[in-house]
């Protein structure tokens, strides 16, 4: 077996990579960029090298800085994690050439499947069905429409080298393409040093499903079943599930023999991802193949018990594989949801910033059969810089049926505590909370069709007003008892929102009971101090997390998906509460406001200009992604306040119009 492995790449993958590697008695190496000189993975390997700026296109994905790095320390083999250099071709080739192991697929595996054209056309050769659309390299925005029209819209145009989301846009009209195949373009050269495009048929309603296929260097291949993948957000999944709550035991077997049968036709030799869309009636269509590991990996790996990592090194090393197709079997249901550096509320646009607080939950046999497992390259105090992928961990739960994994990871994301950036746990505790999604009827439209106008959080329920309300009076309680020790009160006016309600609270064997009317609540394993962020208890038999930080007399506190103001007032100062007029809102509707920190690639407006509703007035970029900023009003351009090439922070005022 290999003694030492270089790992090229950063962030929560490199720290799974190397948790593998400890457990097989592997020595790692990890190479690291400027933003990364301080990350968890180069606390954790055993060397490390320093190969250049921040950008990858300076760094991660220059080969001789990788192939250097290998030479300096002495690496038999390098992992490639995902993104990057994962399925480049050239480069698996250029560790050939150097004597250096590729862990991963071999180079003509990576080309007749990695890249998406030439995936397409052997899926065609092979009588292999696939999404109706364009088998070819794309010359320019003109010739895009070209093909765009012959399709048919809505079209899909998506990076050949493309991945993780970065690089795709939907066309609905002629207008979509002409302004978006530039902006992919752009994504995917910056994204993969490779801007060829292709174009296919945009399947409305379908849902994403992939199978995750393993082969070694001796012709063996099995399939570990599917993953299913359709909750997505601008193309990029956002919670994965395996199994699929769609396929019956023929559409699986279907899928899984075709995904196999694909592998062994380019004789396949490592772990990949055979991608399908389906339809609501189990009909699928060959999509791509992504030739790496994939982000989602954790949860075959729950219900299989399966090292994907240990096992794509087995196979770089020349092992034969140590099981086959009759030995795998599903156990249970894993649940994943990707925690991201993003702002829900803001359309889900990337935050960047420090990780004030970062407290993941217990991971391992948590009790009740439920297993935990976080994924994370950052610790508290790391920086989320604006260069990379914006995911901060992946959270995932596994319980033997669904509803268990789903209430897990609804449990866990309580237990999930950030602060200092934007991050989108709320969201994802409101979509494990839906009736929708716990039927299992899911579509890539998923989010779109839920939540039409974004993301705002949910209202409270009766049961979480009564929880929050609880919350708050035992807080004030405790604040009390250390400001003025010999001063008690137990009738308090509590405003929850729009809610006022006059309750009471005692103290009883080791608890508090809480009256309010004619109901009772009793809260116990009170986990709480006062300047804590994160209050953990007992609410009639239920054990619950909140999020709560102090507000002018009472507290701002989150549950789940629903985030409330409770004031707790005395009897006196509830009434005068009710005279105060409301606050106004400060008057925006004349600015373009930066959504989001990030780069400005292009200002399209100047002084003094003319400006109707929809015209592009800026073009900014963060996390690798091109967002257009658009006029919401008709207008002259007063102020310009920003140029090309400056960073800006969220909510910075761009443009202004008189």
């Amino acid at each position: 077996m290999f003694s030492k492995i270089l790992i090229a790449n950063r962030g929560e993958i490199a720290v799974r990579i190397i948790k593998t590697c400890r457990r097989m008695g592997i020595k790692t190496v990890v190479v690291y960029s400027e933003a990364d000189a301080d990350s968890m993975a180069v606390e954790m390997a055993d060397e490390t090298v320093f190969i250049g700026p921040a950008p990858a296109s300076e760094s991660y994905l220059v080969a001789d800085k990788i192939v250097a790095a290998v030479r300096e320390t002495g690496a038999e083999a390098v992992h490639p994690g995902f993104g990057f250099l994962s399925e480049n071709a050239s480069f698996a080739r250029r560790l050939a050439a150097e004597g250096i192991t590729f862990i991963g697929p071999n180079p003509h595996a990576i080309e007749a499947m990695g890249d998406k054209i030439e995936s397409k056309k052997f899926a065609v050769k092979a009588g292999i069905s696939v999404v109706p659309g364009h088998v070819g390299e794309i010359d320019d925005t003109a010739h895009a429409v070209r093909i765009s029209e012959e399709i048919g819209y809505p079209v899909m145009l998506k990076a050949s080298a493309g991945g993780g989301g970065k690089g795709i846009r939907v066309a609905w009209n002629r207008q979509d393409v002409e302004e978006g195949f530039p902006a992919v373009r752009s994504e995917a050269k910056s994204s993969f040093g490779d801007d060829r495009i292709f174009i296919e048929k945009f399947i409305e309603s379908p849902r994403h499903i992939e199978i995750q296929v393993l082969g070694d260097k001796h012709g063996n291949v099995v399939h570990l079943f599917e993953r299913e993948c359709s909750i997505q957000r601008r193309n990029q999944k956002v919670i994965e599930e395996a199994p699929s709550p769609l396929l019956d035991e023929a559409t699986r077997k279907a899928m899984g023999d075709q995904a196999v049968a694909l592998a062994r036709a380019v004789q396949y030799d490592s772990a990949g991802t055979v991608e399908f869309v389906a339809g609501q009636d189990r009909s699928f269509f060959f999509l791509e193949m992504n030739t790496r590991l994939q982000v989602e990996h954790p949860v075959t790996e729950l219900i299989t018990g399966v090292d994907l990592v240990e096992q794509m090194i087995r196979s770089a090393y020349g092992e034969r594989m140590s099981f086959g197709q009759q030995d795998l079997k599903i156990n249970g249901w894993a649940m994943e949801s990707r925690i991201y550096a993003e702002d829900p509320y803001r359309g889900f646009l990337p935050s960047i910033g420090r990780l004030v607080r970062y407290s993941p939950p217990q991971e391992g046999d948590v009790g009740d059969g439920v297993i935990v497992r976080n994924d994370a390259g950052v610790r508290e105090g790391d920086e989320i810089s604006m260069f990379y992928d914006p995911m901060i961990s992946k959270l995932s739960t596994w319980a033997p049926t669904r509803e268990g994994a789903i209430d897990a990871m609804g449990r866990a994301l309580e237990d999930f505590h950030i602060e200092g950036l934007g991050q989108n746990i709320p969201f994802l505790a409101a979509v494990m909370d839906q009736a929708r999604f716990r039927s299992g009827k899911l579509s890539t439209n998923y989010i779109k069709d839920e939540f039409p106008e974004g993301f705002q959080g949910l209202p409270p329920t009766d049961a979480q007003r009564d929880l929050m309300s609880g919350v708050a009076l035992a807080m004030q309680r405790a604040l009390l008892a250390r400001a003025a020790p010999d001063q008690t009160r137990s009738a308090w006016v509590v405003v929850a929102g729009a809610l006022h309600q006059t309750m009471s609270v005692t103290a009883v064997d080791g608890g508090l009971t809480i009256l309010t009317g004619d109901r009772k609540l009793r809260l116990e394993d009170i986990q709480w101090r006062p300047g804590q962020a994160v209050f953990r208890a007992n609410l009639d038999g239920r054990d619950f997390t909140v999020a709560v930080k102090p507000a002018a007399e009472g507290f701002v506190i989150r549950h789940r998906a629903t985030t409330l103001r409770v004031m707790v007032l005395s009897p006196r100062s509830a009434e005068l509460h009710q005279m105060l007029p409301p606050k106004k809102a400060a008057d925006t509707s004349k600015m373009v406001l930066s959504p989001m920190p990030g780069l400005v690639v292009s200002i399209d407006v100047a002084q003094g200009q003319s400006v109707r509703t929809g015209e592009v007035v800026a073009v900014l970029e963060a996390m690798k992604m091109q967002n257009i900023l658009r006029a919401e009003r008709d207008g002259v351009v007063k102020v310009v306040s920003v140029k090309s090439g400056d960073s800006v922070a969220a909510d910075e005022v761009l443009v202004e119009f008189a």
